[in-house]
């Protein structure tokens, strides 16, 4: 089964991409390539702002993207992180730099999953060069490489967001998943899909038929993805398998982005992301739930 080859990058291929001759006027880098536009998206659910961290330091060029306000919509009904409005997904991502056809590389704090919402709403704004930097900015401070403290001043991009690249589940396209029309992976600590706590939303459970398949086993103990091969068998054993559908959901569609990403990086770039995820499902009082509300 072949494996796309255009979804992480090392932090040794970005520092080498970086350090090109040609890239500090953005031009093309190592071997003809254009250096790549680098977003800073590194996020915590409770805070504080990842921006706090950014100042503190980042890959030298990195522009600060903050998901919540740049790459989501406004919370409500269709969930604490819906798609975002077209209109203004493109003038955020422009005022970051981002241009037509010209690679961009995401990195988070290297939990990886703010990172791969960043790649997936790209992909879905028909954007296709996106990268993530496997092991996030702990794998680029940890190698050595060079951290600056100064926030720079990109051009500003020409990108057109063309959204629907990527495939979106909605509350019912989820409930006809977990129905046995295909796997819908709930990717949320075990504890959460049991019902047994809820941090974050006001109703404990899942989604009838989901099943529980925790993001973090999407990693290795240094926070890198596994290989496609490992990633294919962990899906294998959630009942993933060639010609079943599988979508995926968690509180938020944050998390469950990763699940995305690392379903394609096992070969499923037909892999759905339910965006407004358990926070959209909730918000109708008709929808059942795993245990029962009440």
């Amino acid at each position: 089964m072949s494996v796309p080859g255009d979804l992480l990058i090392s932090v040794s291929a970005l520092a080498a991409r970086l350090a090109a001759p040609a890239a500090a006027s953005g031009g093309a880098g190592a071997g003809g390539t254009p250096a790549p536009t680098v977003l800073d998206v590194r996020w915590r659910l409770a805070g504080p702002p990842g921006r706090d961290d950014y100042l503190v330091g980042h890959v030298p060029g990195a522009v600060f993207v903050d998901l919540d306000t740049d790459l989501c919509g406004a919370p409500g009904a269709a969930g604490r992180h819906p798609l975002p409005e077209p209109a203004a997904l493109q003038r955020a991502l422009r005022a970051a730099g981002v241009r037509d056809g010209h690679p961009v590389v995401v990195y988070d704090g290297g939990d990886g999953t703010a990172a791969a919402r960043a790649w997936w709403t790209l992909r879905w704004a028909g954007h296709r060069a996106v990268w993530v930097l496997d092991g996030g900015f702990p794998a680029w401070r940890d190698a050595g490489h060079p951290i600056s403290t100064r926030p720079p001043d990109p051009e500003p991009g020409d990108v057109t967001v063309r959204p629907g690249a990527l495939p979106v589940l909605d509350a019912a396209a989820a409930a006809a998943l977990a129905a046995g029309d295909g796997v819908l992976l709930d990717v949320r600590a075990a504890p959460r899909y049991r019902g047994e706590t809820e941090p974050v939303d006001p109703v404990a459970g899942h989604i009838p038929g989901a099943v529980n398949l925790p993001a973090p086993g999407h990693l290795d103990r240094a926070g890198h993805y596994l290989t496609p091969d490992g990633l294919r068998a962990r899906f294998a054993e959630a009942g993933v398998a060639d010609g079943v559908r599988v979508g995926a959901y968690c509180g938020s569609g944050v998390t469950a982005a990763q699940a995305v990403l690392a379903l394609h990086l096992a070969g499923r770039p037909d892999a759905a992301l339910y965006v407004g995820s358990w926070s959209d499902w909730i918000a109708d009082p008709d929808r059942p739930t795993e245990p029962p509300r009440g």
